[in-house]
């Protein structure tokens, strides 16, 4: 690090990016605080304000200048709207990967650039060194299976600041030194969006329609509320009773609005050993074929071996070790030898074995 350079942190009003921040200054950099507003709420409450109050207590605490920048079109184009219509087609999309591929990393890396930065800086759980992307050693709160599609180019110009440290010593940090964040609960739900009554807020921008849960058999066992809500594995919210093991999604058919459902944790139409990839991302240069490597299927899931092979139109064929529990259709894939993120890609299908 060259302590003589301009570095633009993405401040949220969490105390990950807080104490990012106090990081930097004590590190020597001239530090620029900027918060972004990516959302336009319609119902008269305003979520944003407390965090932007807490961004500012910081930056003064620090004594370090801040801005806000208005990102609310570019959220809306380049990430909800992709949400949305991937909800509609039955999907259960990441919003968390697309934000921080074209707002944080794109968005935001440009207008820290406009503003004259050396670097941009975030509070992830994670590192960069010589354009590697390498997990954060808490490996609780990793964060690299959100930040696969970054690019080389992009990684030799960011920093992450608290990669080194488990949340623990984040909030001490911030304890000692008094910053305004130091108690503030971790954030959650939608990325920039927050938490908030899925069907309720979702049902703005979807129609939802009822329709039946039924087994793989064809028996009509309830009523689902709407496609959207569902995703396999899910037990939870159901409201499916009756004698036996409890139930899981284990299907969706859009075309006919139904989701299919059956009794048992380890029920086999839960588990495959083989998945199809599409719109892959690597870190660096593409590897060569066939490549041993670790990978996971959802966040905080431990990594599993499997052996990646190249298929046409820029797909994967990944297969795992082991059967894996619930592979779900365009979440990502994250691919990693030892501490070093390769890159990824979205789900397109489980592989169906013969």
């Amino acid at each position: 690090m060259n302590p003589q350079k301009t570095v633009v942190i993405g401040m949220s009003g969490g105390v990950d990016s807080s104490v990012s921040a106090l990081l930097l200054k004590e590190l020597g950099y001239r530090v620029i605080g900027l918060y972004m507003k990516n959302w336009e709420d319609t119902d008269g409450s305003c979520p944003g304000a407390e965090d932007y109050e807490d961004v500012v207590r910081v930056c003064d605490k620090l004594s370090i200048p801040h801005y806000t920048v208005n990102f609310v079109q570019e959220y809306w184009d380049l990430v909800f709207s992709h949400f949305v219509e991937e909800l509609k087609l039955g999907y259960t999309p990441n919003p968390d990967v697309l934000c921080n591929k074209e707002i944080k990393f794109k968005t935001l890396f440009l207008k820290a650039k406009e503003l004259g930065a050396d670097f941009l800086a975030t509070g992830h759980y994670a590192r960069a060194h010589e354009g590697k992307l390498l997990r954060g050693h808490d490996t609780n709160k990793d964060q690299t299976y959100f930040l696969y599609t970054l690019k080389e180019e992009v990684l030799q110009e960011v920093l992450f600041p608290i990669g080194h440290l488990n949340k623990k010593e984040v909030r001490a940090l911030a304890l000692q030194h008094g910053l305004a964040t130091a108690a503030k609960k971790d954030s959650t739900g939608i990325c920039f969006i927050g938490k908030r009554p899925f069907k309720e807020f979702m049902g703005e921008y979807i129609a939802y329609q009822k329709g039946a849960f039924k087994t793989l058999s064809g028996k009509v066992v309830g009523t689902h509320q709407g496609i959207a809500f569902y995703t396999i594995g899910q037990r939870k919210g159901l409201g499916i009773g009756g004698p036996g093991e409890a139930w899981f999604v284990v299907g969706k058919d859009v075309q006919e609005n139904t989701v299919f459902v059956e009794q048992g944790y380890h029920h086999e139409a839960l588990y495959h050993s083989e998945l199809i990839a599409t719109e892959i991302s690597w870190v660096g240069a593409p590897p060569e074929f066939p490549l041993e490597c670790t990978a996971k299927i959802r966040y905080r899931q431990e990594d599993t071996r499997c052996t990646l092979y190249p298929l046409d139109d820029n797909q994967l064929r990944v297969v795992f070790d082991h059967p894996q529990r619930a592979i779900t259709p365009r979440q990502a894939v994250v691919f990693y030898q030892g501490a070093t993120c390769l890159g990824g890609a979205l789900i397109k299908c489980a592989v169906k074995q013969s």
